[in-house]
């Protein structure tokens, strides 16, 4: 089992992965604007973000400092981008233009601000902050008015992602000796716990349609993927499997669930019907592939790997054909984010 400081960093790895499935919806966008994949790269000497169209043409970096950045997150109409900043001796949460101008801190605390999740309707911003001595779940404005303590529990309330019509809001706590996931209005009425297990539940993302959840638990000893219905009935382990499988991502249609799997001794992407049925290898090599993210017609993934000695930018179609390398470089190419 793993201790409470290692899950916290886990959860803090992967939430801009799982939050991404809370961020569909959203008025229509171009072909243009919808083939564009984000993503964080290293290769200028620290963490910045990039932008690539998914045929691999046209990358452009969008951010330019010395601070790391992070936790890059689409607005649901993909014109503008959420993201955690330390540039300013702390982590902020800032926003930018999908071009990169116009980069704006929102939150301006000294204290450490993460993980930023837009509202359905790009009107409102969550984050995780540590304002008030432990991490809180916090709601602003997108404009970064109106910021507003919605937990206010004695213990880390952490990565929030809203629910698809904007009514709830799924997060982590620990306020109860352990990881759970808690579900709660809006406006931080009615939190609930819905899971109620001895063991670590965390990292939830709804299904598209707001009617289930997925979370990652290690109630069998291992990290598992489960669903459940959005108010925590029905908990089910549907890849059941000795290895450790993490960061589900629901397609856009909802109808299955890409993950990474260790179980063949080193990590690949699989594919799975949400009822854990046709679990199916996309990636085949030795090398280590992970953080897929749906293209928003459910035709493609985007992925990391490092196959080629490096991780590096690639694609493939929703079935593992046509795996593709789309950036090229010496330093560190990860998490894809595909615009919605």
């Amino acid at each position: 089992m793993k201790t409470a400081s290692a899950i916290l960093v886990i959860l803090l790895g992967i939430c801009l992965a799982v939050l991404l499935a809370a961020c569909g919806g959203g008025e229509e966008k171009s072909t243009s604007t919808a083939d564009r994949i984000a993503f964080q790269s290293d290769r200028d000497g620290s963490f910045e973000f990039y932008v690539i169209n998914a045929d691999g043409s046209d990358e452009t970096r969008l951010t330019d400092n010395s601070a790391i950045d992070s936790s890059l997150t689409w607005s649901p109409d993909g014109s503008r981008i959420a993201f955690a900043s330390e540039r300013d001796g702390n982590s902020e949460i800032y926003v930018m233009d999908a071009d990169g101008s116009d980069q704006t801190n929102l939150t301006n605390n000294p204290a450490g601000d993460w993980t930023p999740a837009w509202s359905s309707d790009g009107s409102r911003i969550a984050f995780a902050s540590e304002r008030e001595g432990n991490r809180e779940i916090y709601v602003m404005d997108a404009d970064g008015s109106g910021q507003t303590n919605l937990t206010n529990s004695p213990g880390d309330d952490l990565g929030p992602a809203w629910s698809p019509d904007g009514i709830r809001i799924v997060f982590t706590s620990t306020r109860d000796g352990d990881y759970e996931i808690y579900v709660m209005n809006a406006d931080g009425s009615g939190q609930t716990n819905i899971t109620k297990d001895p063991g670590y539940d965390v990292a939830p993302a709804w299904s598209p349609d707001g009617t289930r959840i997925s979370f990652m638990p290690t109630r069998e000893g291992n990290w598992d993927i489960y669903v459940m219905n959005a108010d925590g009935s029905d908990q089910t382990n549907i890849t059941n499997n000795p290895g450790y499988e993490s960061i589900p991502v629901w397609s856009p249609d909802g109808s299955r669930l890409a993950f990474e799997s260790g179980r063949d001794a080193n990590l690949e992407i699989y594919v799975m019907n949400v009822d854990g049925s046709g679990q199916t290898r996309l990636t085949d090599n030795p090398a280590e592939d992970g953080v897929a993210a749906w293209s928003p017609d459910d035709s493609r993934l985007a992925f990391q790997s490092n196959r080629d000695g490096n991780w590096e930018i690639y694609v493939m179609n929703a079935d593992g054909s046509g795996q593709t390398r789309l950036t090229d470089n010496p330093g560190a190419d990860g998490s894809p984010v595909w615009s919605p």
